[in-house]
C-alpha cells in the first residue's frame, strides 16, 4: 500500500507538472498539437475555384473535353487542400501542392498549344480527344465577334457542314485561352507557395507540442491500470 501510494503521489505531481508547461504554453494537456496558431483558410483557393468554374463553363460550351477533365480534377484537388487546412490534415495539403505543379505544367503545354509552339497545331482535334471538330468556343464568341454562317456551295450536299465566318474579332481566340491559362499559372503559384507555409506551420507545431510534454499528458491521462494480484478462494462455513 505505502509503494502505490508513493506512485500516486508521484504521478500526481507528475499531472500538476504537466498542467504547469501546458499552461505556460497556453495549452491544455488534452488539446490537440494544432490548437495554437491556426492558419486562415486562404481567399486564393476561392478565387482558383471561381476561375475554374468560369473556365469549366465556356469548355463546356466549346466541347472540349480534355479541358473539362482536368478542370474537374482540379477543383476537386483544390477542395481538398482547403479542407486539408481547415482540418490539419498535412497529407492533402501535399497532394494539393503535388497537384498544383502538375497543374501549372498542364497550362504551360496549353499555352504552348494555342499559341502552336513546338510544333504544336490550334486546329488539331486534340482538346476533343478526336471525336469531334469543335474548337473554343472564343473562336465564334470572342470580343466584337460577329458570326455569319456562309451558304454552303451548290456542288455540295445537304449532309456537309455548313460554313462560318467570324469577323471583327477585338482579341482572337488563341489569345483569350491564353490569358486564362497564365492567370491558372499565377494563381496555382500563389497556392504552391501557400501550401508549403502551411505544412511548415504544421510541423512546427508538432514539434513544439512534443517538446512543451505533450506525451507525458497523454501517458498521464491514459495511464494503464494493472490488474489486480488477489486470488478468491472459496471458504466453506460450518454450520
Amino acid at each position: 500500500r505505502r509503494a502505490y501510494g508513493r506512485r500516486g503521489r508521484g504521478r500526481s505531481q507528475d499531472g500538476i507538472a504537466v498542467h504547469r508547461k501546458a499552461s505556460q504554453a497556453g495549452l491544455e494537456p488534452h488539446d490537440p498539437p494544432h490548437s495554437g496558431h491556426r492558419p486562415n483558410p486562404p481567399c486564393h483557393r476561392k478565387q482558383q475555384n471561381l476561375a475554374s468554374l468560369e473556365r469549366q463553363i465556356f469548355d463546356f460550351l466549346g466541347y472540349q473535353w480534355v479541358p473539362i477533365l482536368g478542370n474537374f480534377l482540379h477543383i476537386i484537388i483544390v477542395i481538398l487542400g482547403l479542407f486539408g487546412t481547415i482540418q490539419y490534415r498535412s497529407k492533402y495539403i501535399v497532394v494539393y501542392s503535388i497537384w498544383t505543379a502538375l497543374w501549372v505544367a498542364w497550362n504551360v503545354f496549353l499555352i504552348c498549344f494555342y499559341l502552336e509552339v513546338g510544333g504544336l497545331s490550334k486546329d488539331t482535334d486534340l482538346m476533343t480527344f478526336n471525336i469531334s471538330m469543335h474548337r473554343s468556343w472564343w473562336r465564334e464568341h470572342g470580343p466584337g465577334c460577329v458570326r455569319r454562317e456562309v451558304p454552303a456551295p451548290a456542288s455540295r450536299t445537304l449532309e456537309d457542314h455548313t460554313y462560318i465566318s467570324v469577323t471583327g474579332c477585338m482579341l482572337e481566340f488563341q489569345y483569350v485561352e491564353v490569358m486564362h491559362s497564365a492567370l491558372q499559372i499565377l494563381l496555382a503559384l500563389v497556392g504552391f507557395v501557400y501550401a508549403c507555409y502551411v505544412i511548415s506551420v504544421f510541423t512546427e507545431e508538432e514539434d513544439s507540442f512534443d517538446f512543451i510534454g505533450g506525451l507525458d499528458s497523454y501517458t498521464y491521462h491514459h495511464c494503464p491500470q494493472k490488474s489486480s494480484r488477489v486470488q478468491l478462494k472459496p471458504v466453506c462455513l460450518s454450520k
